[in-house]
């Protein structure tokens, strides 16, 4: 039985106000771009004038999963794909081993089965299910690969203050840098334990450890980490105590974590708010079209109920990014 083409609209309206309403709550991997991250990059590029001048580092000899050899499709996509970097960066953040080719190929087999399934099984017509297909394909791997991202970092910046604190001790006993990073390495948990390892690695095999330090700030794109390897830089420059230094870091970092959860407890009611602001136009209009399908059907069968919905979607939409932008805030 042929399903009716006015639930498959509604349906691709439901698919939007999920999508809508996952960045809503999710938002995207990377941070927001603050006062502090902007202070990071400028410190960054002060302390590291090489990275501007065309010099090279010395080489990593560590083996990453990203360095494994390509299959045939990874190869394929490498030479199809644009702006690859950006995203091995991305999937390196993950910390899980993910090719390029790996998530194309879940974008495409994601996009295709849902064209199939609209254009050969339900029958609708081939736009709407390209269009639908489209935004299955691209949207679903990558709100995937956010949360994946914002979860790694959310558990990292979680146990850092602990590893710094490792760090510090070691110091006062008497270690090297590098005994006492390896040291947190060995006793931490990951995802903190394994990068601090593969800093210690880098540094066996003849890496040095700024550079190496710098490479995993790279990849992890946090301020917290980007301050740590700050500090290790200007006290390797101008000397001082750097455990006292490291002690203080970790006590600013454990009293700015302390305030974000603060302020994602003291808006969590916006963030409520939001979300049901969002859904409640999408379900009334459900329970409306199930209560009395004929009252709604204009909507969908005269252009001009179309051109409203087309409208109102777009307004929602506008909405919700407001919404999302209030309960949002820069630590």
């Amino acid at each position: 039985m042929a399903i009716d083409g006015n639930l498959l609209i509604l349906a691709g309206g439901v698919l939007v106000m999920m999508l809508c309403l996952g960045l809503l709550v999710a938002g995207p991997a990377n941070r927001p771009r603050g006062p502090l991250a902007h202070r990071a990059e400028i410190l960054h590029r002060r302390l590291r004038p090489s990275v501007g001048n065309g010099e090279t580092s010395a080489p990593s000899l560590r083996v990453d999963g990203m360095d494994r050899p390509a299959s045939g499709f990874d190869r394929l996509v490498r030479r199809l794909m644009p702006r690859q970097a950006v995203l091995r960066q991305r999937l390196a953040r993950t910390g899980r081993k993910i090719s390029v080719g790996s998530y194309a190929a879940t974008s495409v087999v994601l996009a295709f089965g849902t064209v199939v399934v609209l254009f050969l099984i339900a029958r609708q017509p081939l736009a709407l299910a390209v269009a639908l297909g489209l935004l299955v394909g691209i949207g679903g791997p990558h709100i995937a690969v956010n949360r994946m991202i914002r979860k790694r970092l959310d558990h990292f910046i979680a146990l850092f203050p602990d590893a710094i604190d490792l760090i510090v001790r070691g110091l006062k006993s008497g270690l090297p840098v590098i005994e006492s990073v390896s040291a947190a390495g060995r006793e931490m948990a990951d995802p903190v334990g394994i990068e601090f390892r593969r800093i210690a690695d880098s540094v066996k095999f003849g890496q040095t450890l700024e550079d190496a330090m710098w490479e995993t700030a790279t990849r992890l794109d946090t301020p917290e980490f980007k301050f740590f390897v700050i500090s290790l830089a200007v006290q390797r420059e101008t000397g001082g105590n750097l455990g006292e230094t490291l002690g203080n870091l970790s006590d600013v970092l454990r009293r700015r974590r302390q305030m974000r959860l603060k302020i994602k407890a003291m808006s969590s009611e916006a963030r409520a708010s939001a979300i049901i602001l969002g859904s409640l136009p999408f379900i009334m209009f459900a329970l409306i079209y199930v209560v009395n399908p004929s009252y709604e059907s204009m909507m969908f069968t005269d252009p001009r109920g179309r051109i409203v919905l087309i409208g109102g979607l777009v307004v929602l939409v506008m909405g919700i990014a407001v919404l999302r932008k209030m309960v949002r805030f820069e630590i």
